[in-house]
């Protein structure tokens, strides 16, 4: 089992790490919706938080696509406050800046 490293720069390096992959993730429709997630809530996510979407990082793309689109339902498994808050942020479109 690999131990996280829970001093603030271990959280701090998991953040670019999740910012990193939510921006390359294969496709650009999944690099937009995550992506933006990212820039705009991965700061406040908690360690717990941080855990989910990095699960969320492993999902195939045709496969989160369909759940953050409506297109299917998340399997039990995935279904976290992380996903719901994904889902949600992506209902509300483009942010202005």
């Amino acid at each position: 089992m690999v131990q996280q490293d829970r001093s603030p720069d271990g959280i701090e390096s998991r953040r670019r790490r999740l910012a990193f992959r939510a921006w390359r993730r294969g496709t650009r429709e999944m690099d937009l919706v995550l992506g933006r997630f990212a820039e705009a809530r991965l700061k406040a996510l908690s360690e717990r938080d941080l855990a989910d979407l990095e699960g969320l990082m492993d999902v195939p793309d045709q496969d989160l696509f369909a759940w953050v689109s409506g297109a299917a339902p998340a399997p039990a498994a995935h279904d976290s406050p992380v996903l719901r808050a994904l889902i949600a942020f992506h209902a509300e479109g483009p942010q202005p800046a």
